[in-house]
């Protein structure tokens, strides 16, 4: 097991379950941000009927559970077994649903065409893009779209940069690289990587006490 893998799996067991309903009493839903009932959903990603669509970084499987309920040829990729565990244990019977264990640069290098590609807090974020959106932009369908959301930066950290995933006491945290942009720097490894009609900008955070947005990127290919 790879380092990024443990790290992975040790951050899938410090997250919690999704709920099993959202707050318009559905039981699968698209959430693009860090909070619940908040932001857009799966129309950013312009999917036709029937279309095929990978979420890169599944984690525990919702996301790609739920464009599989709405008809999609749906395939969920993450590099912990331990994400995809849980991944299956709730969503495996769910027709359309795909689930696989892969390090996202290396599935991309051998996957076939896709109407989008997706990821919320995922792969995108935590996989050099000079590496990762060539490989995207070669699997896109003519016109599909690469939707995706992380944190925004903090103002001048900028490019890779040190995310921690903590451990028990005593033992120190686990690492892994993840690449931060102002939305002006998303647009423009967009555009220089063969995509069109790139968008980036901070969705703020609901009312109450949170204060940090949610970066939300598309572009077509």
């Amino acid at each position: 097991m790879t380092e990024t893998a443990i790290a992975w799996d040790t951050y899938a067991r410090q997250r919690p379950e999704r709920r099993p309903t959202n707050a318009r009493g559905e039981t699968t839903w698209f959430n693009w941000t860090q909070y619940p009932d908040h932001g857009p959903g799966a129309e950013l990603l312009r999917l036709p009927a029937g279309g095929r669509v990978l979420d890169l970084g599944c984690g525990k499987g919702g996301n790609a559970a739920h464009l599989a309920r709405l008809g999609m040829d749906s395939v969920g990729i993450d590099v912990s077994a331990a994400q995809l565990q849980a991944a299956r244990d709730r969503w495996g019977s769910v027709p359309g649903l795909s689930l696989v264990q892969a390090d996202a640069a290396a599935y991309l290098d051998t996957a076939g065409s896709f109407d989008a590609v997706c990821s919320v807090y995922g792969a995108v974020w935590f996989t050099d893009p000079a590496v990762l959106l060539p490989l995207v932009r070669e699997r896109l369908r003519p016109g599909g779209t690469l939707a995706f959301s992380q944190r925004p930066p903090v103002e001048g950290c900028y490019g890779c940069q040190a995310s921690y995933i903590p451990r028990g006491d005593g033992e120190d945290p686990l690492v892994v690289k993840r690449w931060d942009y102002e939305p002006r720097g998303w647009e423009r490894l967009l555009t220089d990587h063969g995509f069109s009609e790139a968008r980036a900008k901070v969705l703020p955070a609901p009312p109450g006490r949170q204060k940090i947005g949610t970066l939300i990127v598309k572009a077509q290919a």
